[in-house]
């Protein structure tokens, strides 16, 4: 292990319980043991990922936050005490090996609940609203400090949480906890004067306009947190450890509009004067630690950044917090662990939290203790299969029900929280496949070929592999994808896979083998109706080599095309976006982390963004469009960059010994290539 990591694996103490080192699993939703529509649930899949953190090196456990409060069905989760008898022997197993168990209890998301399409109908409709009450109470799962307008929808405004309501709550966090601890968890962690979920609620002025005693003053605003610590404490006792998820700074400057780096704005929620008396209060009250980021789902992509942030962006306003708290503080949002494990040892920080990675690769930990770093299989950043929610002009959330009833995947391991679907089985009959296409899809299905025994062979007919994801991860921000393109090439000489490169296959048939594979991929698609079209610059054939004019018309609003106007305004060049849709970035399977930033960027830095326009033609100095009235639009520029999306383009069709992966069997992203190589890979 690389000695400046030591720190890291130091032991340290909440309250007086020791951990063995400072590594925390921080919580991410579907990983929690009891679920949150269930009525008597034990998660066996999610106990499973967790225990393997445990054995592992992990040192603290926090498995996904669990509602005081379910909101389907309205049930209590102290009232289901059967619940809690299948805790004890699951703590009992993380204890072998040396791990520490806290469980995270929510008070839920108010104003934040993920309103999907077909919620919004429902809630909407007079009728359907009042009939669907006993198994989904919009009034009350929405219900907030004070009336405001849901995160995600206009049409399902938040009421307000009555003083009884938050008696309560409280009761129910205390009582909780005591069954916890009864069953042997080691801690409980308070979920959340942090991201802007319903307990925060209360503390944030901007959503707050109570005038009882739990509205107007900083005490006030922070009553709710303070009772449920000391109802814990009273329930428990004053040893039995009490976590608190806490945002260190909102980063917000109005309901669904965030702050981004760097932006002067005036902020509505916590800033550093108030989180300074806050943390003290909260401290007093007998929080015994502090797991810190910033941001709320008005600001996600500070809570939960994208590839577009930097690593380590929540770790200067958490140092600066753990100057007014003597109760242990940990940091989580893209932290680097060498960056952590310096803070540590110089007395900025007591833990290092982390979340994704853990679903890119399982055993990261270990194989940083064992020297193994290039081993390890990197987070992207992606958002794409652990959280993918997104929401744009139109929709509330269009995320698929299975989407949202299973997260805590991960877009580049499809194994990841899919043990029944996605293993590796050995063989009984290994054959000969013949791969052709050395894109990722074609790069994991060898990989997951080679694993279970059989011989599989790459042609590619460039002379590197990786597709299009080399030029996909040329990006300044995109370093992540570089890595996982090194990871890949570094399973494929580790496991001796064979390669022919500069090798173009015209027919499978000119190649003798058991299988074949097809992943070559997909051809841009071609605007013949637009008169120069052809004068544009396709965005792969960009994202090559880079070269364009300073004055750019970035032709397709998608996340592609908004990636690469973002690349251009770093580096100091001017982009126009023209976007057929209504709004940027509106396809599903993109977090609202991700896409809210790209568009607020845009707005920050004045970027022209034409929605609703089409191109009407492209020429050598200007691009001319037609707007939504019909009129037309005459947009000066150097150069013109399309990303207008894709064709499949399949050497051959599916047939019983040929299976398309990729693009080529239908246009999608990194997710639907991993995870559809894999599956096939896996039935060979």
């Amino acid at each position: 292990m690389d000695e400046k990591l030591n720190p890291l694996f130091t032991p340290w103490k909440i309250g007086n319980l020791e951990i063995k080192n400072r590594i925390v699993m921080t919580s991410m939703g579907g990983t929690d043991l009891f679920g949150w529509m269930e009525i008597n649930h034990f998660d066996k899949e999610a106990a499973k990922f967790l225990l393997d953190k445990a054995e592992h090196d992990v040192g603290l456990i926090l498995p996904g936050c669990q509602p005081v409060y379910n909101p389907m069905l309205g049930q209590w989760l102290y009232r289901k005490k059967s619940r809690f008898k299948k805790v004890k022997p699951f703590r009992d197993e993380v204890h072998k090996h040396g791990a520490k168990l806290f469980i995270q209890l929510t008070a839920g998301f108010g104003r934040s609940f993920c309103i999907s399409d077909r919620m919004e109908k429902l809630a909407s409709n007079k009728v359907l609203n009042v009939l669907s009450k006993p198994v989904m109470n919009f009034d009350k799962i929405c219900a907030t400090a004070s009336p405001s307008p849901n995160r995600w929808s206009d049409k399902v405004p938040s009421k307000e949480r009555t003083k009884k309501d938050i008696e309560q709550f409280i009761k129910a966090f205390a009582k909780s906890a005591k069954l916890l601890k009864d069953n042997g968890v080691d801690g409980v962690e308070v979920h959340a004067v942090h991201e802007g979920y319903r307990l925060d609620q209360f503390t944030l002025k901007y959503v707050n306009k109570r005038t009882d005693e739990y509205g107007g003053s900083l005490e006030n605003r922070y009553r709710f947190a303070i009772e449920i610590v000391k109802a814990i404490k009273k329930e428990c006792g004053q040893d039995f450890p009490v976590s608190l998820r806490y945002s260190v700074l909102s980063k917000t400057k109005g309901f669904r509009e965030g702050a981004l780096p760097g932006e002067e704005y005036k902020e509505v929620g916590r800033d550093r004067e108030e989180s300074k008396e806050a943390i003290k209060l909260l401290s007093e009250a007998g929080y015994d630690r502090f797991n810190c980021d910033n941001g709320t789902y008005d600001a996600w992509y500070w809570a939960h950044p994208p590839i577009y942030r930097p690593e380590n962006c929540n770790l200067e306003a958490v140092e600066e917090i753990k100057k007014y708290t003597d109760k242990p503080v940990v940091c989580a949002g893209r932290l680097d662990p060498f960056v952590a494990s310096k803070a540590i040892e110089e007395g900025k920080l007591d833990g290092a939290g982390f979340a994704r990675p853990f679903l890119a690769d399982p055993h990261w930990v270990t194989k940083r203790k064992e020297g193994h770093r290039d081993d390890i299989r990197p987070c992207i950043c992606c958002h794409n299969g652990c959280f993918n929610r997104a929401h744009y002009k139109g929709h509330s959330n269009d995320q698929s029900l299975t989407d949202s009833l299973h997260r805590s995947r991960c877009a580049v391991n499809a194994e990841t929280r899919q043990t029944t679907k996605h293993y590796i089985e050995k063989t009984k009959s290994p054959k000969k496949v013949v791969i052709i296409g050395g894109g990722i899809g074609g790069r994991e299905a060898a990989r997951v070929l080679k694993l279970r025994g059989h011989t599989p062979v790459i042609y590619e007919k460039s002379d590197h592999l990786g597709g299009v994801f080399v030029e996909a991860g040329s990006a300044s921000f995109k370093g992540k994808l570089r890595e996982l393109l090194a990871w890949y090439e570094k399973q494929r000489k580790d496991r001796n896979i064979e390669i022919h490169l500069n090798t173009e296959i015209k027919d499978i048939h000119e190649i003798q083998a058991d299988h074949y594979i097809i992943a070559t991929g997909s051809t841009p698609k071609f605007f013949k109706s637009v008169p120069g079209f052809e004068k544009g610059i396709e965005a792969v054939e960009y994202l090559k080599d880079k070269k364009c004019g300073d004055n750019v018309v970035v032709v397709g609003g998608g996340l592609t095309g908004c990636e690469i106007a973002y690349e251009l305004c770093l580096e100091g060049k001017k982009p126009t976006i023209v976007e057929r849709k209504n709004d940027l970035v509106a396809q599903t399977g993109v977090c609202l982390a991700n896409s809210s930033y790209l568009r607020e960027y845009f707005a920050l830095h004045k970027v022209p963004v034409y929605l609703e326009t089409k191109i009407k033609e492209i020429k050598d100095k200007e691009v001319i469009c037609t707007g939504k009235d019909g009129k037309e639009i005459v947009i000066p520029c150097d150069s013109v960059i399309t990303s207008v999306g894709y064709n499949p383009a399949p050497l051959t069709c599916k047939q019983k010994d040929v299976d398309l992966v990729g693009d080529c069997n239908g246009i999608g992203n990194l997710r639907n290539v991993i995870w559809g190589a894999y599956d096939v890979a896996r039935k060979i």
